[in-house]
């Protein structure tokens, strides 16, 4: 009866948040309303939700989110000539668990993992 996920991730800023996601991972922003602290971002058929945590020390964030994808070469390169910045322990490649991934951190250190089964 589960239909979908839909993951929710500490930003400290809204607008560097939205500016990040949508000029560097081709998000765009869902729905109309702007909810104060609260911030929902689509791509495809994914979907992640923001909350504002002003505080939040980047170190110490642990928040992550593995993506599924269907291209994911395609994907990657989209990143690379948006110049966004691939995790230097994360770049493309195929792990010994069937998955071709890389990974990337936004501007509060939430780890977004890509993966593709081969």
């Amino acid at each position: 009866m589960l239909t979908a996920i839909n993951p929710k991730l500490p930003m400290r800023d809204k607008n560097v948040t939205r500016e990040y996601y949508i000029n560097k991972l081709g998000f765009k922003q869902f729905g109309s309303a702007d909810y104060e602290g609260y911030l929902m971002l689509e791509k495809d058929q994914i979907q992640i939700h923001f909350f504002e945590f002003k505080e939040l020390d980047p170190k110490e964030n642990y928040g992550q989110v593995y993506i599924r994808t269907d291209n994911i070469d395609s994907f990657y390169q989209s990143l690379v000539d948006a110049k966004t910045a691939i995790h230097p322990n994360g770049p493309l490649e195929t792990k010994p668990w069937g998955q071709k991934e890389f990974s990337v951190l936004d501007p509060d250190s939430n780890l977004l993992t890509f993966g593709q089964s081969i």
